[in-house]
């Protein structure tokens, strides 16, 4: 994109190898956190909203998606090489969920989700997981959750390094407890940190992560 001609270039396809180009400026990182109903791309789809509604910055995508009914921290950025260390699986970058479940989750349920369960993909790596005793900080969801009534629910946490298609809704399925409400809390070192839903800021990009050449990716 040529600076300033306010157009969006469409996110590369899976496969296609992004072309090194030499960089304006430093690299932009930016944390957003994501609402429910709304979609990881900038094009509204049916009842779901874009994230063109929060987010009019040219140049940056994101890395990594979450699903549209699922919440919390999405990044996105103008550099294809930083997209593909947080976005490729083979970075192992752990992802940190917040996540409401039906019933309340006993010891086994936990050491099952940390040994690893069995889904119609082939079983999850090791990962963490713990009951919270306190309600993680974000709020009522618009629009509420559907609760059972005299059936309670529990937050835990789950930190996995996988990125599976629903996997963190299939996993606490697999165990007993399937999810009513799921909140993304950190990707790697990135945090939500106290971002309000719809927001977004900008973030600083570790050495560890940053691209060690003169070029970056064209996206």
């Amino acid at each position: 994109m040529r600076p300033g001609d306010g157009r969006r270039r469409p996110s590369p396809r899976p496969g296609v190898r992004l072309e090194p180009v030499e960089r304006a400026g430093p690299s932009r990182l930016l944390r957003f956190h994501k609402p429910y109903g709304v979609l990881s791309q900038f094009t509204p789809e049916g009842r779901w909203r874009g994230l063109k509604d929060f987010i009019d910055l040219p140049g940056v995508y994101v890395a990594g998606r979450l699903d549209a009914d699922s919440e919390g921290l999405l990044l996105l950025t103008d550099d294809g090489g930083l997209q593909a260390r947080i976005a490729d699986p083979r970075f192992k970058m752990e992802k940190t969920y917040w996540v409401q479940v039906e019933g309340v989750p006993d010891a086994a349920a936990l050491q099952a989700l940390e040994r690893g369960v069995q889904l119609n993909d082939g079983p999850t790596l090791p990962a963490r997981a713990r009951r919270l005793d306190v309600p993680p900080p974000v709020g009522e969801r618009e629009p509420p959750i559907r609760v059972r009534q005299h059936i309670p629910d529990t937050w835990i946490e789950l930190v996995i390094r996988e990125g599976r298609n629903r996997q963190v809704r299939r996993m606490t399925a697999a165990v007993g407890h399937p999810t009513l409400r799921l909140v993304r809390a950190a990707i790697g070192p990135f945090a939500l940190d106290g971002l309000a839903p719809g927001t977004w800021a900008e973030a600083e990009i570790p050495a560890a992560l940053a691209v060690r050449r003169p070029g970056t990716h064209r996206m």
